[in-house]
């Protein structure tokens, strides 16, 4: 004899009613770029002047915090480094020499005590340091999220005329774009972010978040930020230092080459113009000319859906079949040791 189930018996409708004027909202994240100077040539203070602005940040509900190009370490404004082509000035290569040694190794005892901070202060952190490996100096971006773990770092891919004599390039093993809790973040560092490819390849990866730390305070700079955040449909966050004269060491230890007889102690040197912009061009904060500053925002996290509605360069407004982008995203090395290679393919290593 078969056995047959009852039909279930329901005592509400089949099928609940949904409420289609109901909006999800977008999460919104408070931002805050950092516009101060470094204390050059003086690493700890550097990293204890950051955290008074990191604590300062977290206390008006920041969750995100970003900092200047070459905060930890130093944009050397002015400096030549004693170089004519061909040659180098003993006093040049005691410039480098200090600047070297205010570096930081990545990983390093100041990228740990970077990250305990934003584990503090309970902030996603994106910071500017001169990185140092080995003798060579890269100009680099360190991530963090806010539980005090270190995500990894950008190095430049192009220094800018005559900082290529003292940075490294950077290759395209470090353009990440990280997934947080905030959002997706990555950075472009000065005018990397003229570079339309470089731009193109962190669109690819989803980037929501655009950290453009900067040392380029002419007002020039504020069209190419609003370009980036159209073209991306992202939030662009642009930091910069506010420097006066004072902030370098006196001459003739530190010489700004060619205006130094013009400036005085309290001469403006880099006037900042640090700014936040929404993926629909919206200037939200900024930009500031007017002194050290924590310039913040909200950031509607909806926008972006809105801004990719009209334009979405690497999705519904591309065209792979006639125009596409192949990025080389490995290490490259100057040497590799076949020994070592085997070594760990034969898995002995």
């Amino acid at each position: 004899m078969a056995l047959t189930t009852a039909p279930p018996v329901h005592d509400g409708p089949l099928f609940q009613e949904v409420d289609m004027g109901a909006e999800p909202s977008a999460p919104t994240v408070r931002a805050t770029v950092v516009q101060a100077s470094t204390v050059f040539y003086d690493t700890p203070a550097t990293l204890d002047k950051a955290e008074r602005l990191l604590a300062e940040a977290a206390g008006h509900g920041s969750q995100l915090v970003v900092f200047p190009e070459a905060f930890v370490g130093g944009y050397p404004r002015g400096s030549t480094f004693g170089v004519t082509i061909g040659n180098r000035t003993a006093k040049g290569k005691e410039d480098f020499r200090r600047y070297h040694a205010s570096a930081i190794d990545v990983p390093g005892p100041e990228v740990d005590l970077l990250a305990a901070m934003a584990g503090k202060y309970k902030v996603h952190l994106v910071m500017g340091v001169i990185e140092r490996d080995g003798y060579t100096l890269y100009c680099t971006v360190l991530f963090f999220d806010s539980q005090g773990g270190y995500l990894g770092k950008h190095r430049k891919v192009m220094p800018t005329a005559l900082e290529r004599i003292i940075w490294g390039f950077g290759d395209g093993s470090t353009i990440p774009v990280f997934s947080t809790q905030i959002g997706k973040i990555g950075a472009a560092i000065c005018w990397e972010n003229r570079m339309p490819l470089l731009r193109t390849a962190m669109y690819a990866k989803g980037i929501e978040i655009y950290c453009a730390p900067t040392a380029d305070a002419r007002p020039i700079w504020q069209p190419s930020m609003t370009h980036v955040a159209l073209e991306g449909g992202c939030y662009v966050l642009s930091a910069n230092q506010f420097c006066r004269r004072k902030d370098y060491p006196p001459p003739p230890e530190y010489v700004f080459s060619g205006t130094e007889e013009e400036l005085i102690p309290d001469s403006v040197v880099c006037a900042g113009g640090s700014v936040i912009i929404s993926p629909s061009g919206a200037v939200l904060a900024g930009p500031n000319y007017d002194g050290e500053a924590l310039i913040s925002a909200d950031l509607d996290l909806g926008e972006i859906a809105r801004a990719k509605f009209d334009f979405d360069v690497v999705g519904h407004y591309s065209r792979p079949e006639v125009l596409s982008l192949i990025v080389r995203d490995h290490p490259t090395k100057p040497v590799t040791f076949t020994s070592a290679s085997e070594e760990t393919e034969g898995g002995h290593k």
